[in-house]
């Protein structure tokens, strides 16, 4: 079999990257540093259950792959999965390489009138996990160990990409796909997350953007990569195709809604109250959304299926991420109700069905993430309180923040998109497309 240079490039870039790991020159001091508390400050049953929150939230990529690769076409299984799973490789890497300090490092940013807004981590803070330690941090994680922290958001980061894969399913050659989860993950998803959850990023600090879970750092910025996406890569030969395995899809949700329970109620970084009320906003919300959906599709004409049943129980997982511990039970069972709606008309409008999103990536994900958003603006309570409690301004910021993330990620990933296709060309040829992924790209089939 012939192997191309740019297999022979990336197995390089592999190797030295492993190998760097061993030969950079750790800081000592660093933990040590004003930044870290002491080991007595760390709370035993804290790092039990972010423990158990990351392996949930770990799980939830494997179940992706089960609920797109259940979708597509038999030609196209087993690429749509692994493109779902090599993520947890792939991403993981890059997490600890440069990633999590891009996310959680110094602030790099600007200053106005005398403050300091961050845009984007210090690359240089802990690459390859340099002085992530046990100690907890002060700001970001001050009951459990900053590797913990570190770990847990990783999983965040590894599953976003892998959402974005069912707009281009079917499609996409798999090496130009490596290269840009790699470049989605360093110039769109570590400068969001900075600006969103570190303590002194701009979404956060000046905007004051309430995002619990990831409903705009991971749903927002997957969904409008994943229209980026369709419309650079362009409408399969033959658009129309029966799922291959509904039990998969199925089994999927599954999966996906109990790793959803660490997604959310882990990112109360505790256990407590926070995480106890984001746990059951997740679940009411998901069965809210998931009868909405069904209904709603059955006084349109359409059949009551399982497929809709499974895609209106993760609209509303999506819908609840950025409220679940901002919001009570009422109140999630409202916001899963309207975004299935919302989303479903979005789903089903002529204008969306000409750009091929094979998996309507953007319908759920993007816009479950812009409602859960909106959503959140107008029923959060707590400090900074939003619409129904008298937070007209935050209201008005979330709006804001809203357009800003939307531009910057499509335009962003639109670039990148164009920046991959000029390194190795995107879309496989007609040939293996017709003749399907698994057996053009993989040497596999599905049976």
């Amino acid at each position: 079999m012939k192997i191309g240079f740019k297999w022979i490039v990336s197995f390089v870039i592999i190797t030295v990257v492993a190998v760097g790991g061993l030969f950079w020159n750790p800081d000592p001091d660093r933990m040590n540093s004003a930044d870290f508390l002491s080991e007595d400050k760390i709370v035993g049953a804290d790092v039990a259950w972010i423990l158990a929150a990351a392996g949930l939230v770990l799980l939830m990529t494997p179940g992706l792959s089960f609920f797109y690769g259940g979708m597509v076409g038999k030609k196209n299984v087993i690429s749509t999965m692994l493109q779902s799973f090599i993520a947890l490789g792939v991403i993981s890497i890059v997490w600890v390489v440069i990633g999590f300090s891009l996310s959680f490092g110094e602030s790099l940013g600007f200053s106005l009138h005398g403050v300091h807004y961050g845009i984007i981590g210090n690359p240089f803070s802990y690459p390859f996990f340099n002085g992530v330690g046990a100690l907890p941090h002060h700001q970001m994680a001050s009951t459990i160990p900053f590797i913990l922290f570190a770990l847990f958001q990783m999983k965040f980061a590894v599953i976003t990409p892998a959402i974005i894969t069912g707009s281009f399913a079917e499609r996409v050659r798999f090496i130009s796909y490596l290269l840009f989860i790699v470049l989605f993950c360093i110039f769109i998803y570590t400068p969001l997350c900075h600006m969103v959850w570190h303590p002194e990023g701009l979404l956060n600090k000046y905007f004051g953007v309430k995002d619990f879970a990831g409903g705009t750092v991971v749903h927002m910025s997957a969904g409008f990569a994943a229209l980026a996406g369709a419309l650079v890569v362009g409408r399969r030969k033959n658009p129309h195709h029966e799922p291959s395995n509904i039990p998969y899809v199925l089994l999927g949700t599954g999966m996906l809604w109990f790793g959803w329970f660490g997604f959310n109620a882990g990112s109360a970084l505790s256990a407590s109250a926070s995480a106890a009320t984001a746990f059951g906003t997740t679940t009411i919300a998901s069965a809210s959304a998931m009868m909405t959906w069904i209904f709603f599709d059955r006084i349109n004409g359409r059949s009551i299926s399982a497929l809709g049943a499974c895609i209106g129980a993760v609209v509303g997982l999506v819908a609840i991420t950025p409220g679940c511990g901002f919001v009570n039970i009422q109140e999630s069972l409202f916001i899963g109700f309207v975004t299935a709606i919302v989303s479903n008309t979005m789903l089903n409008l002529k204008p969306l069905k000409k750009i091929d999103d094979t998996l309507d990536v953007f319908a759920c994900h993007g816009v479950g993430g812009i409602m859960g958003m909106i959503l959140t603006a107008v029923f959060a309570h707590g400090e900074n309180a939003s619409l129904l409690h008298g937070g007209v301004e935050v209201f008005l910021h979330h709006m804001a923040a809203l357009f800003l993330v939307s531009v910057f990620t499509f335009f962003g990933s639109l670039l990148l998109y164009k920046i991959t296709d000029s390194i190795i060309t995107l879309r496989v040829s007609e040939e293996s497309e017709n003749t399907g992924l698994d057996l053009s790209q993989h040497q596999e089939s599905f049976r």
